[in-house]
């Protein structure tokens, strides 16, 4: 998990007059709840108390005389770092206890009542599940719930997860995020107003779509999202291929289909927008594609498209930071570059040749979205290692940890099981109100400061001098063979 605080929030109480700090947490590149820095403090003890083994980060020490600016500010950055720490530990960031915190901190943030609802769920035709859950499900319980109302056997679920789509302008599709245990797609999904919640394969190795089509159910659903790719131009094909399918199509042959499909090259692979790159030099146009153990740049020269392979083996580590000049990252390209370009960059560094390191960035919104698949090819390249099935790998997700959650105003909620009418009951914070929400109903406020942080999508964990990077597991298979 990539976290960052940004910025801060004052809140001041109407019954003693007193105020607070609030620190704005994000995850993943997007806001996900405000916190208050008694919370965080609690949310340490309770890790070091449920992992007494894990040496923890160092926690921001307490301040007993009310915060000068310059002190709050100070504080941010320390529980910054502090959180950042947490987030790239890979038995502190897989703690369920964790995974509870952030979904009731976000349950809070967005003032979300626990109640029924119906969230639609999408196939990539357009197909819905309408899924009867509640305001505060988890994505594993909402997937569950929607994966049972197509008979989709339990254990083929967690093949699949739920992302964020958006429908651009041009008729082309943007996947925004992908939906993570530590939060609610329904309070996500409001969010994001213009992205609809959609099923997808959650893996990278195909070869696990041998055991999906042994079901006519998980077929189905590897044949829709395959159609769909192809018919949006994510899977190339050539036109004589392109006639044998639209053949097998017609004639309903989902598995001789599936059978074609799955040996073409960007089988498996989310595609993201044209972006600037500065490989092979700089102010390059080029398209993404990640899948198949590599990340590919497809990039244009007039009518031509080369493609280069980048093996995720042989990225050493990769890093997302913030671009605070844009003007700077295409100042002397085309009016397209300078278009595409934005306020993100995901840089990695790779294994040219033996000895040879290189670093190579892209400039793209969804730098973010990037590293996370990034992250996931690498999880599953060591599951794998190490034995693991995708029922082992997944099947901890719908656990549940307990948890002794301080709410903002000091009251504490303890949540002791799996239900999820178990997470904060009442998240009405009447004593509170927003110094930011210019005198305004305090929930409007705060739901208009959410969405205004979303669209900002500008700030995202600060890596200083390339020393702060994720560094690939996977990276030490690399022998002198393989160069």
């Amino acid at each position: 998990m990539h976290f960052s605080i940004p910025d801060t929030q004052e809140f001041s109480s109407d019954n003693t007059g007193s105020s607070f700090t609030g620190f704005n947490i994000h995850i993943n590149g997007s806001f996900h709840c405000c916190l208050r820095y008694k919370q965080l403090h609690s949310l340490h003890e309770q890790l070091k108390r449920s992992l007494p083994t894990l040496v923890l980060p160092s926690f921001p020490s307490k301040k007993l005389l009310p915060l000068t600016p310059g002190q709050i500010e100070q504080r941010r950055i320390s529980l910054e770092r502090y959180i950042q720490l947490v987030g790239q530990d890979p038995v502190l960031c897989r703690s369920e206890l964790l995974r509870t915190f952030l979904l009731n901190a976000q349950q809070e943030s967005s003032f979300t009542e626990c109640r029924d609802v119906t969230v639609d769920v999408y196939l990539m035709n357009g197909y819905r599940i309408s899924t009867k859950a509640l305001t505060t499900d988890c994505s594993s319980k909402v997937l569950e719930k929607a994966c049972a109302l197509i008979d989709l056997p339990k254990e083929y679920t967690y093949y699949f997860s739920l992302y964020l789509v958006r429908k651009e302008s041009s008729g082309d599709i943007t996947i925004a995020k992908k939906l993570m245990d530590f939060e609610a797609p329904f309070i996500s999904q409001k969010q994001w107003e213009d992205c609809k919640i959609v099923i997808r394969t959650s893996y990278w190795d195909i070869n696990y779509d041998l055991e999906l089509m042994r079901d006519r159910i998980a077929l189905n659903l590897l044949y829709i999202q395959s159609l769909s790719d192809v018919e949006r131009g994510w899977i190339i094909t050539s036109r004589d291929l392109s006639e044998q399918l639209t053949d097998l199509q017609a004639r309903g042959n989902k598995r001789e289909y599936l059978e074609i499909v799955r040996k073409l090259p960007l089988y498996g692979c989310l595609q993201f927008p044209r972006v600037c790159v500065d490989y092979p030099q700089s102010n390059t146009m080029a398209t993404v594609i990640i899948g198949n153990r590599e990340l590919n740049l497809l990039t244009h020269y007039g009518k031509k498209i080369q493609e280069t392979k980048f093996k995720v083996t042989r990225i050493r580590c990769w890093r997302v930071t913030t671009i605070h000049n844009n003007e700077e990252i295409c100042s002397n390209s085309s009016s397209e570059s300078r278009e595409l370009s934005n306020n993100l960059e995901l840089s990695f560094e790779y294994l040219m040749a033996k000895n040879q390191l290189k670093w190579i960035t892209i400039y793209s919104e969804q730098s973010m979205l990037m590293s996370v698949c990034l992250q996931s090819i690498v999880d599953e390249l060591l599951n794998q290692k190490n034995g693991y099935d995708m029922n082992n790998v997944q099947s901890h997700q719908t656990e549940f940890a307990p948890l002794s959650y301080i709410r903002r105003d000091g009251t504490n909620y303890c949540i002791t099981d799996s239900s999820s009418t178990d997470t904060l009951s009442s998240i009405s914070d009447s004593n509170s109100t927003s110094n930011q929400s210019n005198g305004s109903n305090h929930n409007n406020g705060t739901s208009s400061f959410i969405r205004r942080k979303l669209k900002e999508f500008n700030t995202t964990v600060r890596f200083k001098n390339g020393k702060d990077s994720v560094h690939n597991e996977a990276f030490e298979w690399i022998g002198d063979d393989d160069l």
